[in-house]
């Protein structure tokens, strides 16, 4: 790196502290800043003091990659590296053997990481607007499932403990809990007492009511004797309470439920707008919402990623080999983006099905004794190194290039 000066923050939720270092080392200028427009301006004007300008822009450093003040440094095109707080705090014992802390003191020691090893760091990439509104779309509803999975399992274990009947109703329902006929049906008799008075009048009419269209009758004649077995029941009174804490917990899995599909929608329109949707979702087990997290995760900065490699180590589908003297060890990956690892099982596991190559490749890891999720992991590997070549080359998946030991199998012999 060839800049002349390089800016450490240290950021707060309402102050900034900055750092301005030379490239020899010496410090330039201090300050605090508040966290408004004026700080920002502020934080502009010193930099400008210092040589800052469009064509040779100073690089900052800071603990986070979110939030308006590194979204606005962002657009002013500059250089921005989010450093990890783990990876700054090793820095601070060689400015401060005393083991001393403050904000400015921060704020220098990220100046100097610039200083020294900028090479070791990398960038913000430079993603374009939409795909970091994508990025916030997927990332939420990716939350939004997790918190319906959470309100789902705390639904299922208070009704366990005075209502074991109606999960019994529901055990082979899609979705469980979390379908629109196990919302409805427990809305209307959160307890067992009123769950058994249920006329097959009103059960049809629940039915109809969650979205059915098919199958009402068996299902309401169904669905009527198993409300009405035989279950250990709790008191009078306490069941009512209970049934009232239902109610609440219901509330709370409607709406998590609600901003999971309000979202999903979102994130497949926002994705279908993209250039590089159609080549993301040409991959087997990829639809519109899961590339539209993969999408969110490996952004469209195609510079971001020197080569497959890079991007297979930060999904964590690449494994760690430790090897010191004789002693060689090879490991899956514990350092990664978890939200883009999270989504390549899923993709994995889909593919199996949509794919005889993906299919073929998971059989021969499980012959040679991977147990399943390694196996996945390993498919997930394989598959996100023919998504970078795809991306960087803008072309389709072809599942002949992708696994080309399948095609040959398939080739028939030569007359």
């Amino acid at each position: 790196m060839t800049a002349r000066a390089f800016c450490g923050i240290d950021w707060a939720s309402d102050h900034h502290d900055i750092a301005v270092v030379a490239s020899e080392g010496a410090l330039l200028a201090r300050a605090r800043i508040g966290d408004d427009a004026a700080g920002l301006q502020q934080l502009f004007d010193l930099l400008a003091t210092h040589g800052d300008t469009p064509e040779t822009p100073i690089p900052v450093a800071i603990e986070t990659s979110r939030g308006l003040l590194v979204a606005c440094l962002r657009a002013t095109q500059r250089p921005v590296y989010a450093i990890n707080p783990m990876a700054a705090a090793r820095y601070r014992d060689r400015h401060a053997v005393a083991r001393k802390k403050s904000d400015h003191l921060d704020a220098m020691i990220l100046a100097n990481i610039l200083r020294t090893d900028a090479a070791a760091h990398r960038p913000l990439p430079a993603d374009s607007e939409l795909v970091q509104a994508i990025a916030v779309l997927a990332r939420a509803q990716q939350d939004a499932v997790w918190d319906r999975t959470q309100a789902g399992n705390k639904l299922r274990s208070h009704l366990r403990g005075y209502f074991p009947g109606f999960l019994a109703a529901i055990k082979d329902t899609r979705d469980g809990l979390c379908s629109p006929i196990a919302r409805t049906l427990l809305a209307a008799a959160p307890t067992p007492e009123q769950a058994s008075k249920l006329t097959l009048t009103q059960l049809r009419a629940l039915i109809k009511k969650a979205g059915r269209k098919r199958g009402i009758e068996a299902e309401a004649d169904r669905l009527r004797a198993v409300l009405r077995a035989p279950q250990m029941r709790q008191l009078a009174l306490v069941e009512q309470a209970m049934g009232h804490q239902t109610l609440a917990l219901l509330r709370q899995l409607e709406a998590a439920c609600t901003s999971a599909d309000d979202l999903a929608a979102a994130s497949v329109e926002s994705f279908e707008k993209h250039p590089d949707a159609e080549i993301i979702t040409s991959f087997p087990g990829l639809g519109s919402l899961t590339g539209a997290r993969v999408l969110a995760e490996i952004g469209d900065d195609r510079s971001r990623f020197a080569d497959a490699k890079s991007l297979k180590a930060y999904a964590g589908a690449a494994p760690v080999t430790r090897a010191s003297g004789k002693s060689v060890a090879v490991l899956a990956r514990r350092v990664k983006n978890q939200r883009l690892a999270a989504v390549g099982y899923v993709w994995a596991f889909a593919a199996l099905t949509a794919s005889p190559g993906a299919r073929g490749h998971y059989d021969r890891r499980r012959d040679d004794a991977d147990r399943h999720t390694a196996a996945l992991r390993n498919l997930f590997n394989r598959m996100i190194g023919c998504l970078h070549h795809c991306l960087t080359q803008h072309v389709l998946y072809d599942e002949n290039v992708a696994f080309p030991d399948l095609a040959q199998q398939q080739r028939p012999a030569a007359a």
